[in-house]
């Protein structure tokens, strides 16, 4: 279904909203809790790794059209605040064609999304990482025994510095490990030829998803017993973390991609080394992954259960997939190629009418 096309000062305006209010390979069941596999583990790969599962217990349906504009109800979405300026801009365009629906979105960051979604406080959960064994399992008391991860985008989780800083331009995964761990604290403790002045950090605070990959990425990456540090600026909100660094000139620190378009020439991305050489964030390295270890998949989550019961969300969720590439670039991360695009649509076949 065709959207409205969108210029630069409406993304403006959704990550704006994110200042002031504040994606998938299977479907989970919970026999499958008890497994070994890390689920949760980063991959270089843009598709993303993803729990293993069960094929849905909801009686197959005929894969049809919805009518939007014959639904009603209210939806809550939160999570990710990597995800929310999509999810918005979904909400948003949802509205138009169905305009009986009321979509809140709210970001609370991954792990937080995860336990208000678990708790059955929310109908979708916006994630920057894979849902967690732990949290699957906590899902079991709130009747979200179906749980249906499915990808809307691909992020390059982007390393921004201050643009007074002329003398940074890359940095290698151990290079990050030792900033973000605090064994490195001065710009000289990387390069003799560099300031001898503090790095001040900034970075998502331990709810955020975008934590959790960079710890598993890069702190846990070079040393499963390393730490990050929390000698710096935290928060949920990355809009904070952007203006921090904004206004700093030592100012060093990480969010997702759409932020650092958004911010423009108040902010300069810093390259990774990943073992192949420096690459730069963008969406063409991202999308073959050779922005690596930082190429991360983006989610939504819900549970069979509610699309089967509740055809408000079903409505939403299948309006998110048939307009998430569009969507996804006009807020500045990467549309999913179609065929990885075509596995989330025919996850939600089944729940069609």
């Amino acid at each position: 279904m065709g959207i409205p096309v969108m210029r630069n000062a409406w993304r403006s305006k959704r990550l704006l909203a994110l200042a002031a209010g504040l994606a998938a390979i299977s479907v989970v069941a919970f026999g499958a809790c008890g497994s070994d596999d890390d689920d949760s583990t980063p991959t270089t790969v843009p598709g993303g790794t993803a729990p293993a599962g069960a094929s849905p217990t909801t009686p197959a349906g005929g894969g049809g059209e919805i009518d939007y504009g014959s639904l009603s109800g209210q939806i809550r979405v939160d999570g990710s605040s990597t995800v929310f300026p999509i999810s918005e801009a979904v909400a948003e365009e949802f509205r138009s064609v169905a305009s009986s629906v009321r979509v809140n979105v709210a970001f609370s960051g991954t792990g937080g999304g995860f336990e208000k979604f678990c708790r059955g406080e929310i109908q979708v959960s916006d994630a920057s990482r894979p849902i967690k064994d732990d949290e699957v399992a906590a899902c079991e008391g709130a009747n979200r025994a179906e749980i249906v991860e499915l990808q809307v985008a691909i992020d390059a989780l982007t390393i921004v510095a201050n643009p007074e800083n002329s003398f940074l331009e890359c940095l290698t995964v151990q290079q990050l490990h030792d900033i973000f761990t605090g064994q490195i604290s001065a710009w000289n403790e990387i390069d003799p030829s560099y300031p001898a002045e503090d790095i001040v950090r900034f970075f998502p605070g331990t709810d955020s998803g975008t934590f959790d990959y960079f710890v598993e990425a890069i702190i846990e990456g070079v040393d499963e017993n390393a730490s990050h540090t929390g000698d710096g600026t935290a928060s949920e909100d990355d809009n904070v973390l952007a203006q921090g660094v904004e206004g700093d000139s030592n100012g060093l620190g990480y969010f997702g991609f759409a932020y650092f378009q958004e911010a423009g020439q108040n902010l300069k991305a810093i390259a990774v080394d990943g073992g192949e050489g420096c690459v730069e964030p963008s969406l063409e390295n991202a999308l073959s992954g050779s922005y690596a270890p930082l190429s991360r998949p983006l989610f939504i989550y819900t549970d069979g259960s509610i699309l089967a019961e509740k055809p408000e969300v079903l409505g939403f969720v299948n309006f998110y997939l048939e307009n998430a590439n569009q969507l996804t670039e006009e807020v500045g991360y990467v549309p999913m190629p179609d065929d990885l695009l075509a596995e989330q649509v025919a996850k939600l076949e089944p729940y069609l009418p």
